[in-house]
């Protein structure tokens, strides 16, 4: 009778993991996007996912400290080029799986007429929202392209910064912010701001979302998911939502 019970509870269990949803840790950037594909995959495979969506670099962190994440999706190549050089993450199943553009926002119908090359007349005494630009990789390309264009120096008194993208994106909406620098994304989730602006690409290094299964990962459709990514059902979401294509 005790061994037939620990049969039946070792089959449970065997279910249970097989049954698991994925946890997936990705840049705040890309709920819309990733909520939709989940919906996907599960009607397709029947598998679910859990996201946890935050700044890479704090998704990253938190890998490092034994997250139970089954995959990642960082906004940039650093961050998980970070989780290889440490061994988290498989690299046979890394892969960008998608692109994006960086814009000046404003608020709907503000009709600033700011100019790339000369924001500071743009925002007086107003704030420029950018997400963190030490940590974030939304910051950094922002404060990237800013340098490049010269403007860096004249507006980083105005500059206020967030935890995430979609942070700043949300000043600009509140009307907290008179600009900032997103994500060409960002902008379909939210109608209260509008494109001032498109940062060449000139710029700022490519902006590229790699996605990984996490080494430690014991979850079998994991790698099935990361592969879903990559085709063109997910495609044409990432592009309805804003994302375009990796070159």
């Amino acid at each position: 009778m005790k061994y037939f019970a620990a049969v039946i509870l070792c089959a449970l269990s065997i279910h249970t993991a097989l049954a698991a949803d994925i946890n997936v840790f990705a840049a705040a950037s890309m709920k819309g996007a990733l909520d939709e594909i989940g919906t996907a995959f599960k009607a397709k495979t029947g598998k679910g996912i859990v996201a946890t969506y935050a700044a890479t670099g704090t998704l990253a962190k938190q890998i490092e400290a034994a997250a139970p994440a089954d995959v990642f999706i960082s906004a940039d190549e650093p961050w998980m080029d970070e989780l290889a050089s440490k061994n988290l993450i498989k690299p046979d199943t890394r892969h960008d799986i998608a692109a994006n553009t960086l814009v000046l926002v404003e608020a709907k119908d503000a009709n600033l007429d700011a100019k790339l090359d000369d924001l500071a007349t743009a925002l007086g005494d107003g704030k420029l929202a950018l997400a963190d630009v030490a940590s974030v990789p939304a910051g950094k390309y922002a404060k990237a392209a800013l340098d490049k264009l010269g403007q860096w120096s004249k507006v980083e008194k105005n500059v206020v910064m967030q935890d995430n993208v979609r942070g700043a994106l949300a000043l600009v909406a509140k009307g907290e912010a008179k600009l900032g620098v997103v994500y060409g994304s960002d902008v379909l989730a939210e109608p209260k701001v509008a494109v001032a602006a498109t940062f060449s690409e000139d710029t700022h290094a490519p902006i590229l979302y790699p996605a990984a299964v996490i080494a430690a990962s014991q979850n079998a459709d994991a790698a099935a998911f990361t592969a879903f990514l990559l085709g063109d059902e997910a495609r044409a979401i990432f592009t309805k939502d804003g994302f375009t294509q990796v070159k």
